[in-house]
């Protein structure tokens, strides 16, 4: 049985002008789109922390919402998500909240999503061994977070330098910060490496279609990745991916930690299969 057996919410938690070419942020050089999607991923190579914010759907989960801060070394990440609560019974229609914390390759999850009596009497649930942040199929969330939400998204921003048909689309005000918005669209046949490692995590069919701002510092703002679900990971129907993760704070200090030792049951080993 697996870990997200003890949730509530079943799969649903487990898991918001144009311009010519070349153009860029108000007071900053002209650049070609290869050269600006260049330097924003030589850039997110040096970010060591943050707090980014996730909003879209994501293939058999549904809406989502959620707000997470990460650390690289030591690796950590703390996230809370709320989605759609588990469809039919009493839990249809209402939304759940799901805590996850990865400290010390142990995780933690909390929240109303949590079935009450895999609980017993505490506020946490843990499992170990849990990876978080690797791309490809190195990563172990016991079936908690959805495959598009275990990596760095540091890692997955940089997606677009694989695009073929890169284009600037204008300048625009993200969260009170002047950008430059991207897109293009990239299929993992182009890929290799970490990059298509990153791609076969999102579970989806060519081609990805990708929304890149950078702000004035050369450093990725926010972007979107879209494209339709890939039948071979899951049953058909499951739905597009359409995902939007901004960055809130980059390098700034964070520390994520873990719950009380007393405020936590572990799950047994056959709860983690």
């Amino acid at each position: 049985m697996a870990f997200v057996a003890v949730l509530l919410t079943g799969g649903s938690v487990a898991c918001g002008g144009g311009a010519k070419s070349g153009s860029a942020v108000a007071g900053q050089p002209k650049v070609t789109p290869a050269a600006a999607v260049a330097r924003a991923e030589k850039n997110a190579k040096d970010i060591t922390s943050l707090r980014y914010r996730i909003s879209g759907t994501v293939p058999g989960k549904g809406r989502l919402e959620a707000e997470a801060s990460m650390n690289t070394q030591p690796p950590a990440m703390s996230m809370t998500m709320t989605a759609a609560a588990a469809q039919g019974g009493n839990g249809q229609g209402r939304r759940a909240q799901l805590e996850i914390r990865f400290v010390g390759k142990v995780m933690y999850v909390g929240g109303s999503a949590v079935r009450p009596e895999k609980l017993n009497g505490k506020s946490w649930l843990s499992a170990a061994p849990a990876v978080w942040g690797r791309g490809g199929g190195d990563n172990q969330s016991y079936g908690v977070l959805p495959s598009q939400l275990q990596a760095n998204p540091t890692e997955q921003s940089t997606l677009l330098t694989g695009s073929k048909d890169l284009r600037l689309v204008g300048t625009e005000a993200v969260d009170g910060a002047k950008t430059t918005h991207y897109k293009g669209t990239v299929n993992s046949r182009g890929l290799i490496g970490g990059r298509l490692d990153q791609f076969i995590q999102l579970e989806v069919s060519d081609p990805l279609t990708m929304d890149l701002w950078i702000d004035g510092n050369d450093r990725t703002k926010q972007f979107r990745m879209r494209a339709e679900h890939n039948d071979m990971f899951a049953d058909a129907g499951d739905g597009p991916l359409d995902l939007t993760i901004t960055f809130l704070d980059i390098n700034q200090p964070m520390t994520v930690k873990a719950p009380p030792a007393k405020d936590t049951t572990p799950i047994a080993d056959d709860a983690q299969g």
